[in-house]
């Protein structure tokens, strides 16, 4: 999966961000669980993961205050 960009999240709708939050949502968790067990394939992943996270959540916010 690709780096979801501000632009590209903005352009979405509410329902659809929610449910992109639960998808990377549930890959963090799965990725996490591999590298507590050391079998990470990329460490580099679970950043991209949390600050895609972050972006979504940061714009939400940003559209509800408006």
């Amino acid at each position: 999966m690709a780096i979801l960009r501000a632009s590209q999240i903005r352009k979405m709708v509410s329902s659809e961000r929610k449910k992109k939050l639960t998808e990377l949502k549930t890959e963090l968790l799965n990725l996490q669980g591999k590298a507590k067990t050391g079998s990470v394939e990329s460490a580099g992943r679970v950043r991209e993961l949390k600050r895609t996270i972050a972006r979504i959540y940061t714009i939400e916010q940003e559209e509800s205050n408006e």
